[in-house]
């Protein structure tokens, strides 16, 4: 079993930071690509930022400048650290990561539940 667990939302003022967490636990071999996605009410999944096991990394152009996701690959986290938030950025927010787990080896995408950030004043 392989379970990613998100924390980290919460209520902001416009301007104001959050940091995100997420952490994979279970029977992981390893993982590949981890993610932030999000999703506000009333509109579709989006990417927000991934960033692979090279440690490259990718964002939404929404958040380019403001955003920042990094990893802890010992301890299978990963973060996004959020600054200058505006209301547009409410949403739910959603951890990913693609993972082989072991015994037996099976290749999957998992998602967290999910933890809401609010931006408002």
């Amino acid at each position: 079993q392989v379970q990613l667990v998100e924390s980290g939302g919460g209520l902001v003022q416009p301007g104001g930071s959050l940091r995100l967490s997420c952490v994979a636990s279970g029977s992981i071999f390893s993982i590949n690509a981890m993610g932030w996605y999000r999703q506000a009410p009333g509109k579709q999944r989006e990417l927000v930022a991934d960033i692979t096991s090279g440690g490259s990394t990718n964002y939404a152009d929404s958040v380019k400048g403001r955003f920042a996701i990094s990893r802890d690959y010992a301890k299978y986290t990963v973060y996004l650290q959020m600054n200058s938030l505006k209301p547009e950025d409410t949403a739910v927010y959603y951890c990913n990561a693609d993972i082989t787990r072991r015994s037996p080896y099976y290749r999957a995408d998992y998602w967290g539940q999910g933890t809401q950030v609010t931006v408002s004043s």
